[in-house]
């Protein structure tokens, strides 16, 4: 067993943990992150669809149960930026309603104890930080912003011509705001697979190129690389976290400092506070309230293509195109709303790995043919949705999505946009937990200790030196990609850790 001692101690080094250790830098504290993956080794396999999707190449050999007791691998990767190495680099901030209390079909979805105010400074920062694209002054629903940091990826003609039909029903495309370093001089190489890959190039906005490799250049911060937190230990009042528990190979660790961050994401931050379970938390920790690992939200996430069997859909960088004409409601049904945009081409290993009886020929013609869009809608926050510890120690994921009617009426909305916009074919196919990128809610905050677990810095009502800064911390789900508000929020955080610890 080996003890280690440090300042300042991050668990996860994705989107919330490497955007914390950003903050502190320079601070004087000596800054340890604790990663359970490696460095994702640069290799052929990153942007060939077989091996990502068919041979499962990058997922974890883990096995979670869900809630009828079938096992399956979840889709987590472990690696140094955690799940940002394989997301699709859309970078949104969240409108400022999403920050307050709206209903879908009678039920409710909470305010946060914070608003869009609260974050605007911080999203300037993190789209700085990540390098992201776009154009302000087009998105109806844009909240106030100034300029984004570098000029809108420009649209290949398929998704041009998509936009101007679009125009033609009256509706106000505007540029997806992504992270890619893109443009003369940029890495950026039109590959065609970013949506879901990692980027051979180092071009797409992630956590490890964008904020980890230049945080390792300075003295003070030192990154764990294959180590895995199991649980957090308290003082004997149960009240402050004393050390962490950690395995590295065949090695314990202990960790010891007078500051922790969990960024583990939001089924790990929940399971490893569960995990930490003691006489003083018999339900784990930080879980007075009773609500850690509950309220897991994933978004309604559902996949349309939009098919044209006589053309060939050439486009190498589709994600350039966002809809939200529709986010607060369709005219006739204001619960039916969500955003539109693009996914990554999808390939035909892609659909054979989720319909396995498709033949090859039969899949490779409908990733040639289809253009593809993403519906996403917002996911209630439901008690009994939760992550938990089986009776043997395993995971169990008991995930009851909320708002599900309505999300179902906005898709069937969106299938005759499509269809206007001249596909005569438009095939769906819906996301489910397994989906990694959009999970959250699991350790959510609030401003009543009995209803939540961390106040509106993220910091646990029950543990003043314990902070928790994932899609965890989420009260809602809104109804847009999450990486940007988790990495503002962040930021924000680390600017509080900064301005009052001393070391």
């Amino acid at each position: 067993m080996q003890t280690i001692k440090a300042e300042l101690v991050i668990i996860g080094s994705g989107v919330g943990g490497s955007a914390i250790a950003h903050q502190m830098v320079g601070s004087g504290a000596k800054i340890l992150i604790l990663e359970r993956g490696d460095d994702l080794r640069n290799e052929p396999q990153n942007n060939d669809a077989e091996a990502v999707f068919i041979q499962s190449r990058y997922k974890t050999q883990d096995e979670w149960a869900d809630l009828n007791g079938e096992t399956y691998r979840p889709g987590q990767y472990y690696y140094v930026g955690g799940h940002t190495k394989f997301y699709g680099t859309a970078m949104f901030r969240f409108r400022d309603t999403d920050f307050r209390e709206t209903q879908i079909d009678g039920a409710v979805s909470p305010a946060w104890p914070i608003g869009y105010e609260d974050l605007a400074h911080y999203y300037a920062m993190a789209e700085v930080l990540y390098g992201v694209r776009g154009t302000a002054g087009i998105d109806p629903t844009e909240p106030p912003r100034e300029p984004f940091p570098h000029a809108a990826i420009p649209h290949e003609p398929v998704i041009a011509a998509v936009a101007d039909q679009f125009c033609q029903q009256g509706l106000t495309p505007f540029p997806m705001p992504s992270a890619v370093d893109y443009g003369p001089g940029g890495k950026c190489q039109r590959c065609g697979t970013c949506d879901a890959f990692a980027c051979r190039f180092d071009a797409k906005g992630d956590a490890d190129t964008r904020v980890m490799r230049p945080l390792l250049k300075h003295e003070n911060v030192r990154l764990e690389r294959n180590t895995e937190v199991t649980h957090l230990v308290t003082d004997a009042a149960g009240r402050r976290i004393v050390k962490v528990v950690a395995r590295r190979g065949g090695e314990v660790l202990h960790v010891e400092a007078p500051v922790f961050v969990l960024s583990a994401g939001a089924i790990n931050s929940a399971l490893i506070l569960l995990r930490s379970a003691c006489e003083v938390a018999p339900n784990g920790l930080a879980n007075r309230s009773g609500v850690v690992g509950r309220h897991l939200m994933n978004h309604h996430l559902t996949g349309l293509m939009g098919v044209k069997p006589f053309v060939v859909n050439e486009t190498k960088f589709p994600k350039t195109l966002s809809l939200n004409d529709f986010y607060h409601g369709l005219p006739d049904d204001p619960d039916a709303r969500g955003n539109i945009q693009m996914l990554g081409n999808i390939k035909g290993a892609m659909i054979r790995s989720t319909y396995p009886r498709t033949p090859r020929a039969a899949a490779d013609w409908l990733g040639r043919h289809s253009v593809d869009f993403l519906a996403m809608g917002e996911d209630l926050p439901r008690w009994d949705s939760r992550v938990r510890l089986s009776d043997d120690g395993g995971v169990q994921v008991d995930y009851r999505p909320g708002g599900a009617d309505a999300h179902d009426r906005f898709v069937r909305h969106v299938r005759r946009v499509l269809r206007r916009a001249g596909f005569p074919v438009v095939l769906r196919h819906s996301f489910g937990i397994q989906a990694p990128s959009h999970q959250c809610g699991t350790v959510r905050m609030g401003d009543d200790p009995t209803t939540s677990a961390l106040d509106g810095l993220c910091r646990t009502h029950d543990h003043p030196n314990l902070y928790v800064v994932d899609g965890s911390f989420f009260p809602s789900s809104a109804a847009l990609n999450p990486a940007l508000t988790i990495a503002a929020q962040a930021l924000r955080v680390g600017a509080h850790l900064r301005q009052t610890l001393t070391f």
